[in-house]
């Protein structure tokens, strides 16, 4: 059935996984840049990395929007559509952010902290580009099974995150005298973790397109 319905013009599930492979890309090259922070060179080249990742999603999310206007019948709803891209564009956007602000803010080291948070975000990303995966065909009950299976390890990703957010935040008004370093890292923390939350924001999109279509 969803075979019947792709739109001439193009493939918005092919569209929707290019745009999660952009993500996912920045992603990793953001973790880098934190696993590499005290090397300059490296620093720059992977800020460069998510940059070109950033601008490369939204024209991707610039296309499907375009697309959407042009096709008279979607495999999906068109306020899925819209709304699934532009929240996974919101994912890249956030990733970008954060490498931007650490630069803005003049951040002179990575904690444990951040770096664990940078890992549960690349986690989170990877597991948004799985779920995306699946949608092409769920109309299928075991991937439309494993689709919502990924959707609730996102969800579990997103919950540990909050966690390490608490601690961290906790930690922090503890433990550092600066407050201008408060400021930075307080700043940094809340970033990652909304990276998670909007991942959860896709998986909760992605569930509702998987139970309206399975």
């Amino acid at each position: 059935m969803f075979g019947k319905l792709l739109p001439r013009e193009g493939n918005f599930f092919e569209m929707f996984n290019q745009h999660a492979d952009r993500i996912v890309e920045a992603a990793r090259a953001f973790e880098q840049l934190v696993g590499n922070y005290n090397d300059l060179h490296l620093r720059e080249q992977y800020n460069r990395d998510v940059d070109n990742a950033e601008r490369a999603a939204d024209r991707v999310t610039h296309d499907v929007n375009r697309l959407i206007h042009k096709t008279f019948i979607t495999p999906i709803d068109r306020e899925q559509i819209h709304k699934l891209i532009n929240t996974m564009d919101d994912v890249a956007d956030l990733i970008q952010d954060s490498a931007e602000t650490m630069a803005l803010y003049d951040v002179r080291h990575m904690t444990e902290e951040i770096m664990r948070l940078t890992t549960l975000s690349t986690k989170c990303c990877e597991r948004v580009k799985d779920a995306v995966k699946f949608l092409g065909k769920v109309s299928e009950p075991a991937t439309a099974e494993a689709a919502l299976k990924t959707c609730e390890e996102i969800d579990r990703l997103e919950s540990d995150a909050d966690r390490v957010l608490r601690s961290a935040m906790s930690k922090l008004f503890r433990e550092e005298p600066d407050v201008r370093e408060v400021i930075k890292l307080k700043a940094i923390y809340e970033l990652l973790e909304r990276i998670t939350d909007k991942c959860e924001d896709v998986a909760n999109v992605i569930e509702g397109i998987v139970l309206e279509n399975s």
